[in-house]
């Protein structure tokens, strides 16, 4: 960008796009003053290097609205963590399912963890029976990601979404109605 140019000729655009040529670049940064704007290197790698005359400011400042508004438009997908315990009531149950089904509809990920105290470790078959229990309420919007396994004094258990399917096209009625029929 302006003095920190070091080849000895680049070649010039201008802010509406016009090439100005092959010139010195103590010349082109002139002109860039003149007016008003900055002479940034482009391309570098070309022979000779490419410059532009813009506002180095206003191109910043849209290049980071570009990287933002891409960044808007990636996929957000959070990995969502439901936690509970061989002995989680009916009605506790129930409610997980629905946060399960609400997180796996909207695309997220859900980890069920059943967390053991005391000698509650000794029965992991039950804790493994409450998160099958949950997987198969879910099934329809969701599928089993990840087996439960059993790391330390908690079970695991990962559900993904379900993938989209197409929709089907509606079928169009080949019978050609109203041929061969007569007003009333």
């Amino acid at each position: 960008m302006n003095e920190r140019i070091r080849a000895p000729e680049v070649r010039v655009i201008d802010e509406t796009g016009q090439q100005l040529g092959i010139m010195s670049p103590r010349r082109a940064l002139d002109i860039a003053r003149e007016r008003g704007l900055d002479l940034i290197e482009v391309a570098p790698q070309a022979r000779p290097p490419v410059c532009r005359i813009m506002d180095y400011g206003k191109w910043k400042y849209e290049q980071s609205k570009r990287e933002k508004e891409a960044h808007k438009k990636q996929a957000h997908r959070d990995l969502k963590t439901i936690k509970l315990h061989p002995d989680t009531g009916e009605h506790d149950l129930q409610t997980m399912i629905r946060h399960a089904t609400e997180f796996l509809r909207k695309g997220h990920k859900v980890r069920l963890q059943c967390q053991f105290r005391g000698r509650e470790l000794a029965h992991a078959e039950l804790g493994q029976q409450r998160l099958e229990r949950i997987a198969q309420a879910v099934a329809e919007v969701g599928l089993v990601e990840a087996q439960p396994t059993l790391q330390g004094r908690q079970m695991t258990m990962t559900l993904a979404p379900r993938p989209e399917k197409p929709k089907p096209k509606p079928k169009q009625d080949t019978t050609t109605a109203g041929v061969g029929q007569r007003d009333a």
